[in-house]
């Protein structure tokens, strides 16, 4: 009936939904850039609170596993999902430290770390901000109204203008899957670009002949010089 629960609800969605509009230009970029990230080797960390916490692991789901069709899986993880590491790190140095340390052993410099909040205010993504930057790691977040303190402490944000905590995380979801289809779109450019950075495979000739492993050079009896191959032809 009108003036219901659902009405109010849809209400507060639409006036979000309105300026909501004008994040395409950001999800876009994102979705490049995510694309590159990735396919270069990199990884993307993930992390939230509660319904965040259920966001972020969707995310990463989409990306390990596939938004539409069949592709390369995606190197993503969410951290909250790492229990035994969440809670003996939360047992041992408190629970504001479970995604700072995580950050710190699984980060590498040129990484995202994309942090999920309605509020901007958990000290605990606070602290991972913090540990990213130590390590080298880009820091993204989707929030709810800004400012806040996490979409200040990170490189960039997407801030959801809404005062209701539920609309902020529908919001989120839909950033989620509009991220993730950039990401597909953008795929094959991004691997298209990547230059080879692997070792020559056992076996192949150069211009400069076999490569070889482990070669020492002896000299015989007779002061000429051969090799013996410690390891063989590679």
């Amino acid at each position: 009936m009108a003036g219901g629960l659902l009405d109010a609800h849809l209400t507060l969605l639409a006036e979000a939904l309105l300026p909501y509009r004008d994040c395409e230009t950001l999800l876009a970029r994102w979705g490049t850039e995510l694309a590159r990230t990735l396919t270069g080797g990199g990884r993307l960390l993930v992390a939230g609170n509660g319904g965040s916490a259920a966001e972020a692991q969707h995310l990463t789901a989409e990306l390990v596993g596939k938004l539409r069709d069949d592709r390369r899986p995606l190197s993503a993880i969410a951290l909250h999902a790492e229990t035994s590491a969440v809670t003996a790190i939360g047992n041992d140095y408190g629970y504001d430290e479970v995604f700072a340390r995580q950050v710190r052993a699984h980060g590498r410099v040129g990484d995202i770390l994309l942090l999920m909040s309605t509020s901007g205010t958990s000290a605990n993504l606070l602290r991972a901000v913090d540990a990213a930057r130590e390590v080298g790691v880009r820091c993204w977040a989707f929030t709810g109204p800004a400012p806040n303190p996490l979409a200040e402490a990170c490189h960039e944000a997407l801030p959801i203008a809404s005062a209701d905590g539920q609309v902020v995380q529908e919001l989120h979801l839909v950033s989620t899957h509009v991220l993730c289809e950039y990401v597909e779109r953008e795929l094959p450019a991004a691997a298209a670009r990547r230059v080879p950075t692997e070792p020559a495979p056992a076996g192949t000739t150069t211009s400069a002949g076999p490569v070889r492993a482990g070669v020492e050079v002896l000299l015989d009896g007779g002061g000429r010089q051969v090799e013996a191959g410690q390891g063989g032809t590679a």
